[in-house]
């Protein structure tokens, strides 16, 4: 698969809520970043199965419905694209709205996420799930 192949499966699957397939997506060694990351949540993921094990009850936080802006942007480099999104959900413990932006630069080697660096916003997630706790919880700070 490409690196737009990847992206838009990558897409597809967190809409279906498979968040095992879109773990799955990942290198063996491939890595996820989070560079505004808050203190208590994760600032650097090492691995498929740190993906998975970090995703594994992303759901039951967040009821992701709808994607509703997509732009994708090819770099020069035909590994990495740059992928400016918002979605469209609810907070599954408050029933608040959650509508997040992300911007996320995505390598893709022979087929596989190699690297992940998402850049979302830590406040407007706390807000939205009820608070600090809950987004430390959704980050692995169990």
């Amino acid at each position: 698969m490409t690196t737009l192949d990847v992206v838009e499966r990558a897409m597809d699957l967190l809409l279906a809520h498979d968040m095992a397939g879109f773990a799955g997506l990942w290198a063996m060694d491939g890595t996820i970043e989070f560079p505004f990351a808050p203190d208590g949540y994760p600032r650097r993921l090492d691995g498929r199965a740190a993906v998975a094990d970090y995703l594994r009850d992303y759901t039951d936080h967040v009821d992701l419905r709808a994607i509703t802006s997509r732009t994708v942007h090819q770099t020069v480099d035909p590994e990495v694209a740059v992928v400016e999104f918002e979605v469209d959900g609810v907070a599954v413990r408050t029933g608040r709205p959650y509508r997040m932006r992300y911007i996320s630069v995505i390598t893709v080697r022979n087929g596989e996420i190699a690297g992940y660096r998402d850049y979302w916003s830590p406040q407007a997630a706390a807000e939205a799930l009820g608070g600090a706790d809950e987004l430390a919880a959704l980050g692995g700070d169990r």
